[in-house]
């Protein structure tokens, strides 16, 4: 079954990309840990990536046992988990997100165990009720579709699904089959913020991953900096920056975990020079 044989995607998500290709350029996805380091702090970031340029919020769900993640998103999933933080929390962040901002599109991304102790028709009623564009979850390949990718598209939730170096011609197929919203390249094999992507590698990657599928291809893992971002975001739809954001809102962290008054400006700051860097590369190749 394809997704287009579904309800699949979201009207602002695909909203989101159809504008940023209508003026030449591709899309910044930021990424941060839902509750990191607290839901008050964590709500103002999300709202300020927004305001400063971010095409698209993902929010990580916290989880105990993140294998796919490097070490600073692991330690912002444990400082989340320490001040409360749950998917039931994270829906609640997405509630007052969306009180402030109907136009931006938000992921949750995570691993298939939270959602299933919370119950998948709760979890997929509850996540459209506050405003959730999308799901990315990492531990559930295409085999297991029927768990949540095909309820999720039902639901009228887009499910983003990876692809990666080691996805070949062979495989793509059933990596494509029912992803909706945009195709989520990662562009290293490892964990998340383990080293810096090369740019023809990864033109070369989305090339082939663009003669099997219309969707957007956004390419993540490894982009720390305004200039990576560019030269990614010149050969791709989107760029997604997650470790280098948490690395910044930890180093303005005090010796308990606290934020300091400074924090989300710090934060915010890389953020509009991420996000100046992704909107660059196109406009400038259009």
């Amino acid at each position: 079954m394809s997704a287009s044989a579904i309800v699949g995607g979201t009207a602002r998500l695909d909203a989101r990309f159809a504008a940023c290709k209508a003026e030449g350029r591709s899309a910044f996805v930021s990424f941060i840990m839902a509750g990191d380091p607290d839901q008050q702090t964590s709500l103002d970031i999300a709202l300020g990536l927004a305001q400063g340029g971010a095409d698209v919020i993902e929010l990580g769900m916290p989880f105990t046992d993140p294998m796919a993640d490097g070490p600073a998103i692991q330690a912002a999933g444990l400082r989340a988990l320490a001040t409360g933080g749950s998917l039931k929390s994270t829906l609640e962040m997405v509630r007052k997100f969306r009180a402030s901002d109907t136009d931006t599109p938000i992921i949750l991304m995570g691993y298939y165990n939270p959602i299933h102790y919370y119950g998948v028709d709760s979890f997929l009623k509850d996540a459209k009720a506050s405003g959730v564009d999308g799901l990315i979850i990492v531990d559930l390949p295409p085999e297991e579709d029927s768990e949540l990718c095909l309820p999720a598209l039902e639901a009228g939730l887009s499910f983003i699904r990876l692809a990666t170096p080691t996805t070949d011609d062979k495989r793509l197929p059933a990596v494509l089959a029912n992803t909706s919203g945009f195709v989520y390249y990662v562009s290293i094999a490892g964990i998340t913020g383990a080293a810096a992507p090369k740019a023809d590698a990864v033109e070369q990657a989305v090339a082939r991953i663009k003669r099997h599928t219309d969707l957007p291809v956004v390419v993540g893992f490894g982009i720390r900096t305004p200039e990576q971002a560019e030269a990614i975001a010149s050969c791709a739809d989107g760029a997604v920056v997650g470790s280098a954001l948490i690395a910044v809102l930890e180093k303005n962290l005090d010796d308990q975990d606290r934020a300091k008054p400074e924090l989300v400006d710090e934060v915010l700051a890389l953020g509009r020079d991420l996000a100046e860097g992704v909107h660059r590369a196109r406009a400038s190749v259009k």
